[in-house]
């Protein structure tokens, strides 16, 4: 059985939630679980006819955050008897969820799957690693967990030193980045006030802060309001004067989760369900991890390569906004029309929760081509430590 005879359908994800606002007090199980019975109701499956969970997740949280794919998996009501797989592939975690499940089934593992992946960056601990042993004296300080994702193994820089690094060795300037990430922001307004994301988002209810509740439906990163002279105001986020990464040109820190199905396509058809897309292949290249950002560069050629089809070919792309320099560096290097690329917004206005993420972007690329009618759609992404992902699926709705 090759890879292109999986099928991907019934994509859904909550709102994604700012960073200790609306999703805080939401245990990551409970992001996972929902978004999988989401999915599972739009396919209109039983959940006792998956047998297998993969769960993307880059930061366990929580007390069963080393059990998070099993937890959600019960929860959401797959049987006992289903089996459950957790995933890691730093900013292409979401996406690796999709290819695990796919090969899940490929090796005979699995006949029906589920593909998902959640964060809840706002409730990653602080850590002190002092205290199991005991402080011989003196203080000790806390670390703040959210430090050990956001910074590169090897150097010790932020991720937003490794974007600096990329603009300085590439000559992408300021300007350009704070219009990508204003163009982010509209387009995010735009797809809010037309449905677009609505339609891929499975409303859940949240602690209202009086001891009730309240249905959070619509993303909350999203500053479509924002002006360019806002925008060219901020200052440098990550190193001293001069720097050109900011706030507005960087990925949001956001919490959310997304699923979707991932079957044979011969088994969908015969359970009725709708496949959406077909997965072609994917690919993954490493580069140097201090400008990271470079990733998607080689990961979409090698793809492009693997499967014999050019940029011309694509109808659409999803490259994920961990900082715009990142998509200014695709779009230069491979020649992608931006025209064609994140037209409903992206990590720098809706956020990257990277468990969610890849699958964010698959739902939202299989949204844009059943609506367009296109064809083929790659997804990609850089990934923390020095990686790129990329992965080719064709509409089947056409």
């Amino acid at each position: 059985m090759s890879l292109s005879r999986i099928v991907l359908a019934a994509g859904a994800r909550t709102p994604f939630g700012d960073f200790g606002r609306s999703l805080r007090e939401v245990p990551l199980s409970s992001l996972g679980t929902h978004a999988v019975r989401a999915s599972l109701a739009r396919a209109g499956v039983d959940a006792a006819q998956v047998d297998h969970l993969v769960f993307g997740v880059t930061a366990p949280v929580d007390h069963d955050g080393l059990f998070i794919s099993r937890k959600v998996a019960l929860q959401a009501g797959l049987p006992v008897e289903s089996a459950a797989l957790g995933v890691v592939r730093a900013c292409g975690t979401g996406s690796q969820a999709i290819i695990s499940a796919a090969g899940q089934i490929l090796t005979g593992h699995s006949r029906l799957a589920v593909a998902a992946g959640a964060e809840n960056y706002s409730r990653v601990p602080y850590l002190a690693h002092k205290v199991r042993w005991g402080a011989q004296r003196g203080p000790f300080e806390f670390i703040d967990g959210l430090d050990y994702i956001y910074r590169c193994p090897f150097s010790g820089e932020l991720m937003g030193d490794t974007a600096e690094n990329l603009a300085q060795l590439h000559g992408h300037g300021r300007e350009a980045m704070d219009d990508w990430g204003w163009m982010s922001q509209q387009r995010a307004g735009k797809a809010i006030a037309s449905g677009f994301l609505a339609r891929q988002i499975a409303p859940i209810e949240v602690p209202d802060g009086r001891g009730g509740t309240r249905l959070f439906d619509t993303d909350e990163f999203p500053r479509p309001g924002v002006t360019r002279e806002k925008l060219a105001s901020l200052k440098p986020a990550f190193r001293k004067p001069g720097g050109v990464i900011t706030a507005g040109n960087s990925s949001g820190v956001t919490d959310g989760a997304a699923a979707l199905l991932v079957a044979d396509r011969e088994h969908a058809e015969q359970l009725g369900i709708q496949p959406e897309a077909r997965l072609i292949d994917y690919a993954v290249a490493g580069v140097p991890p201090h400008i990271m950002g470079v990733g998607p560069v080689p990961a979409i050629a090698q793809l492009l390569q693997r499967t014999g089809l050019s940029v011309a070919d694509i109808d659409y792309f999803e490259i994920n906004e961990a900082f715009a320099v990142v998509n200014l560096h695709a779009e230069r290097e491979l020649g992608i029309p931006r025209d064609i690329t994140n037209l409903y917004g992206g990590g720098i206005s809706i956020g990257h929760p990277p468990g969610a993420t890849g699958l964010r972007m698959t739902i939202t690329a299989m949204q844009h081509l059943a609506d367009t009618g296109g064809r083929y759609a790659v997804i990609s992404m850089c990934l923390g430590s020095g990686m790129g992902m990329a992965t080719l699926i064709e509409n089947l709705r056409r």
